[in-house]
């Protein structure tokens, strides 16, 4: 890419480094000399093995599984550049973790999206680049920078590709209106809604569906996939309501088990994920597609070390 990039470095630990790699090839640098590891005892050990003083630092860390270390991972790296006099630290975290926790729904509940918001402030991150917050309200709490970024512009350019007929963008849940919007628009299609219940954490009962899905390829879109019961429930409702085909997408895959089984077993055509959180390979399917936000992630990066607008790359 024709910028400024001799102050900038980019590290990784060990939650995503192929992603971390392949944006630093797009950006054409290569990943700055660390490692990052562990002690005898469990601890994590973070030794980085070049000078970085006044440089500007990207660190890709998505706190995917095992989040706690790799959330570590992140909050000690943050301090070694920090101690190391980095000019300015970016942590680049594809999937933020305890995302979901970002209120009290009952009495004496955590609300751990925000602790995690002040343990990176207080490590000494600059800025945060994020993509698809579970709530965006998260954003808020931050005192430094949010770069939030969606994947449905990536998603879009797919199912482009696939040149799908009469299509219908569905959220699985009231609360994922504006996510089917945004790739409703870039496809001109119409959007229906799931209206569903949760009688317990993990579970999931539709209860109706707002719009016309009738004879339609149905693209149902979320932020997170994570044992899939939803997202499977969802698809059989859309089949018994007369659906042509159902795909489905989303940005974070964490495809906890049994999720793999029930997409393979279930009536969904594809499911579409981004490379956030990287993808096992006793986890892979013929029917999940990874699309990578390599390219995307690097030209942020290189707008915001060239001080020039990221909103601008996603119109």
């Amino acid at each position: 890419m024709a910028s400024d990039t001799g102050n900038l470095c980019i590290l990784t630990g060990n939650a995503n480094p192929k992603l971390a790699q392949d944006i630093a090839n797009h950006i054409g640098v290569k990943l700055c000399d660390a490692f990052v590891g562990h002690f005898n005892n469990g601890e994590t050990q973070v030794m980085i093995s070049e000078s970085i003083r006044g440089r500007d630092i990207f660190i890709i860390q998505p706190t995917s599984q095992p989040v706690n270390d790799n959330l570590m991972e992140l909050l000690i790296m943050v301090d070694a550049c920090k101690r190391a006099s980095a000019q300015s630290i970016t942590a680049v975290v594809p999937y933020y973790a305890y995302a979901r926790q970002d209120r009290k729904t009952r009495g004496r509940e955590p609300i751990s999206a925000k602790l995690v918001a002040n343990l990176m402030e207080t490590a000494g991150v600059n800025r945060v680049v994020t993509v698809d917050l579970h709530a965006g309200q998260i954003q808020g709490f931050f005192d430094i920078p949010v770069d939030h970024l969606a994947a449905a512009p990536l998603l879009a350019d797919y199912f482009k590709s696939q040149n799908l007929k009469d299509v219908v963008v569905v959220s699985p849940d009231l609360g994922g209106v504006t996510r089917a919007r945004i790739l409703a628009d870039r496809l001109h299609a119409p959007i229906a809604i799931i209206e569903k219940r949760r009688p317990a954490p993990g579970c999931a009962e539709v209860m109706n569906l707002i719009g016309e899905v009738k004879g339609k390829t149905a693209i149902m879109i979320d932020d997170i996939v994570d044992t899939a019961g939803s997202l499977c429930e969802g698809a059989k409702a859309l089949q018994k309501l007369g659906t042509h085909e159902v795909y489905t997408c989303c940005s974070h895959a964490i495809l906890s088990d049994p999720a793999v089984q029930r997409i393979n077993d279930s009536c969904i055509k594809q499911l579409v994920i981004t490379d956030t959180i990287p993808l096992p390979e006793d986890k892979k399917s013929p029917k999940i597609v990874v699309l990578s936000l390599a390219d995307a992630l690097g030209d942020v990066i290189m707008s915001i070390q060239n001080h020039r607008s990221v909103s601008q790359l996603f119109k």
